[in-house]
């Protein structure tokens, strides 16, 4: 059968004991040699890799490299504000006994915001400036100019290094963190996205073109799988010169500690039914519970609604106190609930960090059996490595049992060849050879449109540098990026580009009155206001092309006509939409919304927490309850999504010619719910009344092989139904960054926000 089962005994895993400490690392007592060797690495190295497994003592062995710089500062980007909490509280531990100088600072969001007002205003980045300028002006219990551990997320790490940040803050954050650290530590890096990978990536190019390798500065990489693609980045890196150790913390064959258990594997590929998948693992639950009541087990699924719909069916077999939830809706007191639950259900959550502690600690594994889906290989392999833990514990020798569930394909594309007898190895070497499991659209991502990205902080830095020695470096920093993410086009073509999109992004926030006074002299105006007159007066174009105008003549023509006025802001408010997503971190269209859940549909015990809407639109009825919105209960079905757009400027002929296969932004747009063909009644939530929403629309029909096959990589279209005056016509949205991923994974020309053609790389 190609969709058959398959059985494979994982051999136990051992990691390498370090037999005689350095002096300097003498507080350690008994530290692992990939620890030491990450602090004997990193005299030499500019960049060092550890790939030990999950679970053993990374994070320390980041910490080791501060102590060839003790008195200097470091920060530690953790991927999620959860793990901030932990890493903080472990770099704390760390400084302490390693005797070293440092104040350890938290800086999720929510941290900065609480740090204190009193000497430095309430502006985060004023706040966060100051705190890396010098703590003791934000912390007056700390001395003046101590070092600082600032331990962060990539989202905070991007929008400082990105000039992101308010154009009074922005510049002093972004120098703070371009020069301040010199330890610099990325954990579970395989977790980033495209656009986190970029911010770390570009750093690690900066820090090279730059000198900063050359003077000390020292960049830690903490993953249990690295990208293929990140791979490729990192060599092409190498071959810039930068020095790159790799330690492997399973290379050594001495002093071996046991740290996993032989894990009892059986691969299966998922269903295509929601309800008969949810059945099967029902059954697979239960039966463990009634068959081995003493052991402890988890589910980790991607699906949010797959876990709570779990949750209910369980609840229904009687499991109600047995069970509980790590999800990302859940609160901290619910998670810490959860993880004292016989059966934890958890999505990707648990995937960061999380180490499933339970109190009292068993004697063996805190996870004897674990069920998981993988959609790539770095989830099945982080996943895996959570069942059958033991370093540290007194028994190491009692098997573990898992269930992976891979998407269908994978049978498809040579998983029966499988070597059941070769264990890990054989599983891993086959595993890299599978196409589905590739990570989606990461080499995507930098080859498209998204190249642009990386324009707004080089320019941020060139006129930071215009008439210095350093300027000349920009160039060369540009081309060290264009090697590794691949690009083919020129510095010039993308300053070019970011001018433009930054003198759209100004205009666009302008009034009618400010416009007319100061677009001259705005950084980038006057090319942005070139661009407008291409796209939308190409007569006049001509002539300002031929030389038989000038742009000082439109000074007159916008004193006089306000509708050309109102024309030149709303094609900025499109411009800069269409491109907003590439500058932002929430992946939906909209903000988390707050919701109650009195019924404990997503949450165990808390009643309140924020939920993605297009999560509550699709799966629950709710009303709104003040500044809350109130879950009442699950949807019968689950309800598709689309949207309505009125196209009031022509007719359906108009509408293909001007908004079709092109980067825009769409007003007049509405979402719809429907459920057997009907559409629902959508209620009325503020939040979703955007005036312009960014996107691709494409003919579903031509290119329904694309739209397949965008949607087997992960990036999701809707339908959208456009309402002209002579007609109505279905076609499919791919909305925010996925309208943008969709110019270079499937279409060899698109057009961008101002008609230019986009040829992908």
């Amino acid at each position: 059968m190609s969709n058959q089962r398959l059985v494979i005994k994982l051999e136990p895993r051992s990691i390498s004991a370090c037999a005689s400490l350095p002096d300097e690392l003498s507080f350690m007592g008994n530290a692992l040699q990939h620890q030491v060797d990450v602090f004997e690495q990193s005299k030499d190295a500019d960049i060092i890799l550890d790939l030990a497994p999950t679970g053993t003592g990374k994070t320390n062995a980041g910490l080791t490299v501060l102590k060839h710089q003790p008195n200097k500062s470091a920060v530690y980007i953790a991927p999620t504000n959860a793990l901030i909490e932990q890493q903080t509280e472990a770099a704390k531990k760390f400084v302490s006994d390693a005797n070293l100088p440092h104040i350890v600072k938290s800086a999720s969001a929510k941290d900065i915001k609480s740090w204190s007002n009193d000497k430095v205003g309430s502006r985060s980045g004023e706040k966060l400036y100051n705190v890396l300028r010098n703590p003791a002006t934000v912390f007056p219990d700390v001395g003046a100019n101590t070092p600082i551990i600032l331990v962060t997320n990539p989202d905070i790490f991007y929008y400082a290094t990105f000039f992101a940040y308010n154009n009074l803050d922005r510049g002093n954050i972004a120098s703070s963190f371009y020069t301040k650290f010199w330890t610099v530590i990325f954990d579970e890096f395989h977790l980033y996205d495209a656009k986190q990978l970029v911010g770390m990536l570009f750093y690690l190019a900066y820090s090279q073109v730059f000198r900063f390798f050359e003077n000390g500065r020292k960049v830690v990489l903490l993953t249990a799988t690295p990208e293929p693609a990140c791979e490729l980045a990192l060599q092409n890196l190498k071959q810039a010169g930068v020095k790159i150790a790799r330690i492997d913390g399973e290379a050594g064959n001495t002093n071996l500690l046991p740290s996993q258990t032989a894990v009892n594997l059986e691969l299966r590929p998922k269903p295509d039914s929601k309800e008969e998948w949810l059945t099967e693992l029902v059954a697979e639950v239960v039966q463990r519970f009634r068959d081995r009541p003493d052991e402890n087990g988890a589910v980790i699924l991607d699906s949010l609604n797959n876990i709570d719909c779990l949750s209910t069916l369980l609840r229904q077999q009687g499991l109600g106190d047995y069970i509980g939830r790590i999800t990302g809706p859940a609160p901290k007191k619910d998670r810490q609930r959860a993880m004292q639950r016989q059966i934890i259900l958890a999505t990707s959550t648990v995937d960061v960090g999380f180490n499933f502690e339970r109190h009292p600690q068993p004697k063996r594994q805190n996870l004897d059996w674990l069920i998981f889906s993988a959609r790539d290989r770095a989830a099945f392999w982080q996943r895996i490595g959570r069942v059958g833990r033991v370093l540290g514990k007194s028994e190491t020798n009692i098997d573990s049992e898992a269930i992976a569930y891979l998407p269908a394909n994978a049978w498809e594309e040579g998983l029966t060849s499988l070597d059941t007898a070769g264990g890990r190895t054989a599983l891993k070497d086959l595993l890299e050879t599978l196409p589905c499991l590739d990570k989606p659209f990461l080499k995507a991502y930098w080859r498209s449109e998204a190249f642009l990205e990386i324009a707004r902080p080089l320019l941020e830095l060139e006129e930071m540098l215009e008439g210095l020695a350093e300027e000349k470096l920009i160039l060369e920093l540009f081309n060290t990026l264009k090697s590794i993410f691949e690009g083919n086009r020129t510095w010039d073509d993308y300053r070019y580009r970011m001018k433009l999109l930054r003198g759209a992004e100004t205009i666009a926030k302008k009034s009618l009155k400010e416009i007319q006074k100061d677009w001259k002299y705005i950084k980038g105006g006057q090319a942005f206001v070139k661009t407008f007159i291409k796209a939308k007066f190409s007569e006049d174009w001509d002539d300002l092309q031929a030389g038989r105008t000038t742009l000082d003549e439109y000074v007159n023509l916008f004193n006089k006509d306000e509708q050309a006025l109102a024309e030149l802001k709303e094609f900025a408010e499109v411009f800069s939409t269409s491109y907003a997503p590439l500058f932002d971190f929430r992946s939906s269209l909209f903000e988390s919304l707050s919701i109650r859940d009195p019924h404990g549909f997503i949450l165990d015990e808390s009643e309140e927490t924020r939920l993605d809407p297009f999560h509550l639109l699709r799966y629950y009825e709710f009303v709104q309850n003040g500044d809350y919105i109130e879950i009442t209960s699950r949807a019968t079905e689950a309800y598709q999504l689309s949207f309505r757009l009125h196209y009031t400027d022509g007719n359906w002929q108009e509408f293909i010619s001007t908004e079709l296969n092109k980067l825009t932004a769409f007003k007049n747009c509405q979402i719809i719910r429907s459920a057997g063909g009907a559409i629902r009644p959508t209620p009325l939530i503020q939040a979703f009344n955007r005036h312009l929403l960014p996107g691709v629309i494409i003919c579903p029909r031509t290119n329904a092989a694309v739209v397949f096959q965008l949607n087997k990589q992960g990036i999701i279209s809707y339908p959208i139904t456009i309402v002209c005056n002579d007609m109505e016509k279905e076609y499919r949205f791919f909305s925010g960054l996925s309208g943008i991923l969709t110019m270079a994974m499937k279409f060899k020309q698109l057009r961008l926000p101002d008609d230019e053609v986009f040829i992908a790389g």
